[in-house]
């Protein structure tokens, strides 16, 4: 078993991690110590239990708001997937295909003879 040292707000803590958990925890660590030093920064000194729930209390609001966001998101996503917008893609119909074929051999005959008149 790793330990893994770190500081959250003023006090500095040494936590056993399973082998290869170290960064995770020390990431959770720095996460929950950027809060603390938000709270320091407003509040000054402040006595490590309440510093520690404040710092909570925090992240706890932000990850409900991101909760309540990603649900949100899935919901949104849900819909489409059930109801995909329609995209109307314009067919030319065959006929028209048809004419507008016809009329460009023609404008190449007509080229072609304009050429041999001009030679």
């Amino acid at each position: 078993m790793a330990e893994v040292e770190f500081t959250i707000g003023h006090k500095e803590y040494r936590v056993g991690s399973a082998d290869g958990e170290e960064g995770l925890l020390a990431r959770a660590a720095q996460i929950l110590d950027r809060e603390a030093q938000q709270i320091l920064s407003q509040a000054g000194r402040v006595p490590e239990q309440r510093l520690l729930l404040l710092a909570g209390l925090m992240l706890a609001d932000r990850y409900a708001g991101l909760e309540e966001r990603l649900d949100k998101a899935e919901r949104q996503i849900a819909r489409l997937q059930a109801n995909p917008p329609r995209v109307e893609v314009p067919v030319v119909p065959e006929d028209l295909r048809e004419a507008m074929a016809e009329l460009a051999a023609r404008a190449e005959s007509l080229a072609e003879r304009l050429a041999e008149q001009q030679a």
